[in-house]
């Protein structure tokens, strides 16, 4: 079970993330949301290093936009109120949110982010269909003589003769 003796997925590992940054909001955003993505990533199982490492960003966004959310029901305009929240936070926690974010990367790369990665490389390579080949058939189907090319040999319209020119009028 490793130091902790408690092992989250990545699903337990996200929601507490955000239960952290729910609760951080109201003493100090950036740096419980520092804490929140360490104890994240040390506590989910190695499997699901990956799905943690893009989520901390949209986590506290999420967490961000439901806080700034509720203070601007009270407000008096609610959508500019809104979008000022969103704002200042966001503008105010960037530097914790990259840190933390590069924390979490630099935790699970320590933990076996690479393996995460080579393993989702050959699970998407197995899924791709090889294109069969035999010596017979080209592996391509060619196209049809003359299919895209104008046609550009003979006459084109006959030159009139007398016998099929209209007859003069009167």
């Amino acid at each position: 079970m490793g130091r902790f003796g408690l092992r989250l997925t990545a699903r337990g590992a996200v929601t507490l993330l955000l239960v952290i940054c729910l609760l951080g909001q109201v003493l100090a955003p950036g740096p419980v949301f520092v804490a929140g993505c360490l104890i994240a990533v040390l506590l989910v199982q190695p499997r699901d290093l990956l799905p943690l490492v893009v989520t901390p960003p949209l986590v506290f966004f999420c967490a961000t936009l439901f806080v700034e959310f509720v203070r601007a029901l009270k407000a008096g305009s609610f959508v500019s109120s809104l979008g000022l929240g969103l704002f200042t936070e966001m503008s105010a926690a960037a530097p914790w949110l990259f840190g933390g974010t590069a924390l979490v990367l630099a935790v699970a790369w320590a933990r076996g982010l690479p393996d995460n990665v080579r393993e989702l490389r050959e699970d998407l390579r197995a899924q791709v269909p090889k294109p069969r080949r035999s010596r017979d058939q080209p592996a391509f189907d060619p196209e049809p003589e003359g299919y895209f090319e104008p046609r550009v040999y003979g006459g084109g319209t006959p030159a009139a003769s007398p016998e099929t020119s209209p007859p003069a009028g009167p």
